[in-house]
């Protein structure tokens, strides 16, 4: 359960630290004195969406923690150890918003992210908002609240899972069945375009080394005269070549190495030079003799370059590139050949699932019978308590259109129907029921689900909302009753129903030197009939409104009295 909740800076609220106990805990006060902000701090510190409009005006972040006794909460225990986050039966989890629209999360001092928050929520506090009974006009939640009464999460698992994977190998046998229908002919394409490759070599293709043999095909007779040239300039000319030139200035400056030493060290400098410069000379004298004009080489390169730019043009790539086209093309020779065989292995993968689902949908479908008529028959016994004497509640269950086509949730359509006059045949919800009624039908379904719902804590914001009187009290009664088993807590302007709680939270509205911020406190026996003839009364409170509010929790507090 919750113990405890601390907030700093969220919204209206400036500084918040709260121990919360077992039971029902009712929230009241006036219109506007931010009772949802517990809520929100709850859905914030637990995954929900926020951002800087959050944070308390004037302060540069807010801050949630929220502090939790795991005892015999297996659901939460089990996913916390699965992710290394256990700590005993403790949990502390925090939630930090910053001004920047950035937030951080923290599960037992651990870092972690939203989606961690929300899936370990969904083991911890159980919201029911404002508008809850307007999700139990989409057959999707009717469906949802029938399995959870038959316990068949487990089972939707498998099937979700099912449904996934044929749909996965359904479209992949789509798939092949549209390259076989035209096979052949792909067959016989991609063959030619294999030859074609192949006669060109392009396995072996080095086209960066092919360009540049052509560029120097192109360009030969310029580089041979070039090459000579300088080749004469280096060596060959005997009285103005470099090396000549180099020898005189040597020969010149040795006659002077014996009268200072720093001759002989130039003289050593030109000397590695000639002897470069002969190397050199060597070397181009080598390579220019390997060259030899021939004008088919030339053309051979033409040839092939077009050959290579025509490939790559058919293909849609670069010449680079027509070796991993090659490659592709072999690959694709590969699947089409075996495509036959693929197919093949689809459909009997495909049947086998088809039967695993069928199998597996009809045992969900079983079950929710089994839990259809219990759970009609208790919520029509609930809804008659909460101000429907004649009303009657339905769950109607038909196969889907094509029941064989799996579906992610099995083949079944549930819709929840309700008759609320004698007589008259039961109808779906959103055709019948008025919004007063809804919610009536909507705290029956939760009140009815209790036994199947493992969450240790429940939140009701203001589910009581348009009901009063004797019913009031009957929803007071019944929230009561839910909190002797577990922790509680309800929104409420209805007086019949703060009066049953077991502990009592006033939020107030305070504007100290101009600022305005919410705080809640626990009231004390004086202090809540004092709240609750408010409730009653109004704005004047008088010893007559006094003495109801002392009755009304007199009554409440005998155990005798209550049902």
């Amino acid at each position: 359960m919750l113990c405890s909740i601390s907030i700093r800076d969220l919204a209206v609220v400036e500084s918040l630290e709260l121990d919360l106990p077992r039971g029902l805990t009712v929230l009241t006060g006036e219109t506007g004195a931010g009772k949802s902000i517990l809520l929100t701090a709850m859905g914030l510190a637990l995954g929900d969406r926020a951002d800087s409009g959050f944070i308390r005006p004037g302060s540069d972040k807010a801050e949630i923690n929220l502090q939790f006794d795991l005892s015999g909460c297996h659901g939460a225990l089990a996913w916390l150890t699965q992710q290394e986050l256990a700590d005993d039966c403790t949990l502390i989890v925090r939630r930090i918003l910053n001004s920047d629209g950035r937030s951080k999360a923290f599960i037992n001092g651990s870092a972690v992210n939203l989606q961690m928050l929300q899936q370990l929520g969904e083991n911890l506090i159980d919201i029911h908002g404002q508008h809850a009974h307007l999700s139990l006009m989409h057959r999707e939640e009717q469906c949802r609240i029938l399995d959870q009464a038959a316990g068949n999460q487990n089972l939707l698992d498998e099937t979700t899972r099912l449904y996934q994977e044929w749909s996965k190998l359904g479209e992949r046998l789509r798939k092949e069945r549209e390259r076989s229908s035209n096979a052949q002919q792909r067959l016989e394409l991609a063959g030619f375009q294999i030859r074609e490759m192949e006669q060109c070599d392009i396995e072996n293709l080095d086209y960066r080394k092919l360009v540049d043999e052509h560029a120097l095909a192109a360009n030969l007779e310029k580089v041979l005269s070039t090459g000579q040239a300088q080749l004469d300039r280096l060596q060959d000319n005997d009285y103005h070549s470099i090396n000549s030139l180099l020898g005189e200035t040597i020969r010149a400056l040795s006659e002077f190495s014996g009268i200072a030493a720093e001759f002989g060290s130039i003289v050593e400098l030109l000397d590695d030079a000639r002897i470069q410069v002969q190397e050199s000379a060597r070397l181009l004298g080598r390579y220019l003799d390997s060259l030899e004009i021939d004008p088919g080489r030339l053309e051979a390169l033409d040839q092939r370059l077009s050959i290579l730019h025509n490939l790559a043009r058919k293909h849609q790539t670069t010449p680079e590139n027509l070796a991993a086209v090659l490659h592709n093309l072999r690959e694709e020779m590969q699947r089409i050949e075996h495509g036959a065989e693929n197919i093949t292995q689809i459909e009997t993968r495909l049947d086998q699932i088809h039967e695993q689902y069928l199998a597996l949908a009809q045992t969900v479908s079983d079950r929710r019978k089994q839990a259809a008529v219990p759970l009609q028959d208790k919520i029509t016994r609930i809804i008659r308590e909460l101000g429907m004497p004649q009303g009657e509640f339905r769950i109607e269950l038909q196969a889907s259109s094509d029941p064989c086509v799996p579906k992610s949730k099995g083949f079944d359509l549930v819709e929840f129907c309700v008759t609320t006059n004698p007589g008259l045949p039961a109808r779906p919800l959103g055709k019948i029921a008025s919004g007063g009624e809804l919610s009536r039908i909507s705290l029956a379904l939760q009140v009815a689900a209790i036994d199947s719902n493992t969450t240790p804590t429940m939140v009701f914001d203001e589910v009581d909302s348009g009901i009063g009187g004797g019913v009031a009290e009957i929803v007071g009664q019944r929230l009561r009753a839910l909190g002797n088993s577990r922790q509680v807590f309800c929104i409420t302007h209805l007086p019949q129903v703060a009066a049953q709680s077991h502990h009592h939270l006033l939020v107030e509205k305070i504007s100290p030197e101009g600022q305005t911020r919410s705080i809640v406190r626990a009231l004390t026996s004086d202090q809540r009939r004092a709240e609750i003839a408010r409730m009653l009364g109004g704005v004047k409170i008088t010893d007559q409104t006094l003495a109801h509010a002392r009755e009304m929790l007199e009554w409440t507090d005998n155990p005798a009295e209550n049902p």
